[in-house]
């Protein structure tokens, strides 16, 4: 074998390693980003469903205020009522957490490579801001019906007068394929593919911003940082991704009781019907409002820091214990 056909041999073989290295690295970020997510909702769904039932106002009560929403699940569906709809949140979460934290730091790979910057200088936080933006958008592209039918079990309260219609996730899908169509899957789906660029993006380039401002003593990858800065480095993105989960949650908010209330529109016990995301704007406005959409804001804000804190903190804890494995 000549020498040129050995470097060419090498080459493809040096090739092929950092294929199999960047698979195996994109696996175990999605299974990391995954776990990271449903560790964060399931301890935050009580939250998350005293939110939803004072967004959609389906509740059949005179108040939105937390105390009394929270009794009255108790008082209807028990305690197990506080996590109604997290099945169905944990099957979505999941696959849209693997693929949001996969797919920013490959967002971030590639506007590393655009931008010519180096790995361990931290990306420009427009960049950042795009790379989480497009995030969002591919996972909610890839796991919207479920998004969809956790927003019908968890908006709806049971009471003595009404039944619980929406109980599980496929009896959900099931009944609205049935009474609406399989679009009827897809109800809210813009405003969610819209809310996604600037939520997941105000988020991890809140993060971007944060970690140019406040960087560790020793700015290096992961595996090369030493036993103190390793350490250090969750309760950083802890603390960090807590604010920019508050942030994204706040600028946001509007967009997302829209998208709830085009979710539940032509469900049983749900009579308001929307010929689209503006429709849906201008009827809800003309009703009841500036302040409709900004209805349950307060417990959103109360939610947000730790789910979104928990999310990127379990996130990078997993990717150090999980990196001498791959």
């Amino acid at each position: 074998m000549s020498t040129n056909e050995q470097q060419q041999l090498q080459r493809k073989q040096t090739v092929l390693q950092k294929s199999e290295r960047a698979a195996k690295d994109m696996s175990r970020r999605m299974v990391c980003g995954g776990l990271a997510g449903c560790i964060a909702k399931t301890a935050t769904n009580p939250l998350e469903r005293i939110k939803m039932l004072s967004q959609t106002g389906e509740h059949g009560l005179k108040t939105d205020s937390v105390m009394g929403l929270y009794r009255s699940i108790i008082q209807n569906e028990g305690v197990i009522g506080l996590w109604a709809g997290n099945g169905a949140n944990l099957l979505r979460i999941f696959p849209a957490k693997a693929v949001v934290f996969a797919s920013n730091d490959m967002y971030q790979g590639i506007f590393r490579q655009l931008t010519h910057t180096p790995e361990h200088q931290k990306l420009h936080s427009a960049y950042a801001f795009f790379a989480g933006g497009l995030a969002g958008m591919s996972a909610t592209a890839c796991t919207y019906p479920l998004d969809f039918a956790r927003g019908r079990i968890s908006g709806k309260l049971a009471s003595h007068a009404r039944k619980k219609e929406y109980k599980g996730i496929w009896t959900t899908i099931l009944l609205t394929v049935r009474d609406e169509g399989a679009l009827a899957l897809y109800k809210g789906v813009t405003p969610t593919l819209l809310g996604a660029l600037p939520y997941e993006g105000i988020k991890f380039g809140t993060v971007g911003v944060l970690e140019k401002l406040f960087p560790l003593p020793v700015d290096v990858p992961v595996d090369q940082q030493q036993p103190q800065t390793s350490a250090a480095q969750p309760l950083r993105k802890m603390i960090f991704g807590g604010i920019g989960g508050v942030m994204a949650g706040l600028i946001t908010y509007p967009n997302d009781t829209v998208r709830r209330l085009l979710q539940l529109q032509g469900s049983r016990g749900t009579n308001v019907q929307y010929a689209g995301y503006f429709d849906c704007v201008k009827k809800t406005y003309q009703a009841e409002g500036i302040g409709r959409f900004y209805r349950g804001i307060l417990i959103n804000i109360i939610r947000m820091a730790p789910n979104a804190a928990v999310q990127f903190g379990s996130y990078e804890l997993l990717k150090q214990l999980t990196a001498k494995y791959f």
